[in-house]
């Protein structure tokens, strides 16, 4: 009888430990588990690729473990925003994008805690170029590339100028391209706080008000999950980052006028961002033209290939494939 209330005592405290434990570091129990997906279900590598310069400019990339083995899976770069690193934000999207595509998914500088760089520059060009620096030295001569938000701005740059020879066809989404530096500027006074602290919060109150503002139907989360992922996500280079903000108010992509693309585009909106309105997005296809495709997403906020993870997985595997099996196109279909 001692035995077993000794037994029961014992697990009794391993649960509370567990417990604990995973109050403690959900969020990091979370990002192991996405790691561990890419490298054992969809054999997806981190590498980290150091640029040629003075600066030390690391970009931390995941990759193919084996992208030579076969010829049919054409290359695609996916560029994150603001909101996370690129596994959080791609996260409901790796395995249906990996079945056709060889990814190429890289943190940009300034993001997660490999990629650096001792240079100044904060500017979107300064973003493409070292991206776009990173495919060449990867050995990746033609890409597609799906930027969403700040990876957006980072996306058309490369199609414009840094990668221009390299980019095939290009999605854009929920991207304020199109806006003028004072009109993103004016997006940011609706905030009415400075732009660090309303997208690089520091207060589970922070937090829990930028996923409300990204998502149409964000989840209930705990303080103490929210505490966790502000550690995880918003700590390190946070200076840095508040640097890229000030440089994206100011300039926006650092291009003006803002050039006609002449690769194919698709620009995907969630009716119901909260961030940058959809006539920004109505506005891009009207600048860009024929050669470019709008998709209205109904039920969906900013955080767009969260919400709308199918559809958004079923719009870009059809429009760079060309593939007849993929969701029905038509102008600013719901």
């Amino acid at each position: 009888m001692k035995q077993q209330s000794t037994l029961f005592a014992l697990l009794s405290l391993s649960l509370l430990l567990v417990r604990l434990l995973l109050r403690l570091r959900l969020a990091a129990f979370r990002d192991a588990a996405l790691t561990l997906h890419l490298l054992a279900r969809l054999r997806i590598r981190p590498i980290t690729v150091r640029l040629p310069g003075s600066d030390g400019t690391t970009l931390r990339f995941w990759c193919p473990a084996s992208p030579s083995s076969t010829t049919t899976k054409p290359p695609l770069l996916l560029l994150h925003g603001f909101g996370g690193d690129a596994k959080w934000t791609w996260a409901h999207n790796f395995a249906a994008l990996s079945r056709s595509f060889h990814l190429y998914v890289p943190d940009l500088v300034f993001f997660g805690s490999h990629s650096r760089s001792a240079s100044p520059l904060r500017s979107v060009a300064f973003q493409a170029r070292c991206v776009a620096d990173a495919m060449r030295l990867l050995g990746v001569p033609r890409y597609h590339v799906v930027g969403i938000s700040y990876g957006g701005f980072v996306a058309y740059r490369m199609a414009a100028v840094e990668a221009r020879e390299c980019v095939d066809r290009l999605v854009v989404m929920t991207s304020a391209v199109a806006a003028t530096a004072r009109e993103i500027s004016a997006l940011a006074a609706r905030e009415e706080m400075a732009v660090e602290d309303a997208l690089l919060p520091d207060t589970a109150a922070g937090l829990r008000r930028l996923v409300c503002r990204s998502m149409h139907r964000p989840p209930r989360l705990p303080d103490f999950v929210l505490h966790d992922f502000i550690q995880l996500m918003f700590v390190d280079q946070r200076k840095e980052r508040s640097e890229l903000l000030r440089e994206l108010l100011k300039n926006g992509a650092g291009i003006d006028p803002l050039p006609v693309l002449t690769q194919r585009t698709l620009v995907l909106w969630g009716d119901k961002d909260q961030v940058f309105p959809v006539d920004l997005g109505y506005r891009l296809q009207r600048h860009l033209g024929d050669e470019c495709r709008l998709e209205i997403i109904k039920d969906a906020g900013h955080a767009l290939q969260l919400e709308g993870a199918g559809k958004v997985n079923g719009f870009i595997r059809s429009f760079l494939l060309d593939a007849p099996d993929g969701p029905e196109f038509g102008f600013a279909r719901n």
